[in-house]
């Protein structure tokens, strides 16, 4: 018996290594039937090689440009200009704060990104980070942040913002709230489920996958999504 539990031990923190590296990641599985991929990156990933990833069936991209009311990712403009001259569907996301007013951090993105028709919805990260990861902010200060936050981007853009959430998010602040945005949800360990039943619009399904022309010393990783078979991409589009 103890044996068999010493080869059930090896062979599962076998398979949690070979998850964690990427190797192997049953998500995959799942996406594969999905025909619209997307990659979302930031200055993280460092120089993207955009020609090499529209040939490897990328359709679509989101890019980091703005965090809070003041930080703009080093690499958005170029990450802009080079995804779009490769034909790829291209958006931006703004990674929300809990520590300063939407308004403001509306104003950053604007002031960012190009409201350019053809390009995609701009996205909220909604997210814990930093020390607010297993200590969530109240309902209330959230919303009282993401609500101007959504409105004036859509105001602006003329266009819903998608919601980019992961499952601990979604269900402290979105639960039965915001049904005009699109849902982006992040699963990467099992198919998405979202808390309420709500049909997700976006499914972020790895955050270890590797591309040909994404990569750095500081990550060598790249998020990978589908699109839902329910949504068009078209829907997604600035006007």
């Amino acid at each position: 018996m103890a044996v068999a539990a010493g080869v059930f031990v090896a062979a599962a923190l076998t398979l949690a290594l070979l998850v964690y590296t990427g190797v192997v990641m049953p998500t995959r599985l799942f996406a594969a039937r999905y025909d619209v991929r997307g990659i979302d990156v930031s200055h993280h990933n460092g120089v993207v090689d955009w020609s090499r990833v529209a040939e490897q069936d990328i359709d679509f991209a989101w890019l980091k440009a703005t965090e809070g009311s003041t930080h703009v990712d080093s690499r958005f403009a170029a990450n802009w200009s080079g995804a779009r001259a490769a034909g790829i569907a291209t958006g931006a996301y703004h990674f929300m704060s809990f520590e300063s007013p939407g308004a403001g951090q509306a104003h950053n993105m604007i002031a960012t990104v190009p409201r350019d028709a053809g390009t995609l919805a701009p996205v909220v990260d909604l997210e814990p980070y930093g020390s607010f990861k297993g200590n969530l902010p109240p309902a209330t200060e959230v919303r009282a942040i993401l609500d101007p936050l959504l409105s004036t981007l859509e105001d602006y853009y003329g266009i819903a913002p998608v919601i980019y959430t992961t499952p601990s998010a979604y269900r402290a602040y979105l639960v039965d709230r915001y049904p005009d945005n699109p849902i982006w949800f992040r699963s990467v360990a099992w198919p998405p489920r979202v808390p309420d039943g709500r049909d997700w619009s976006i499914w972020q399904y790895s955050s270890r996958d590797r591309l040909d022309g994404v990569g750095s010393d500081d990550e060598a990783y790249v998020d990978m999504n589908v699109l839902s078979d329910d949504v068009d991409l078209d829907s997604l589009i600035v006007r």
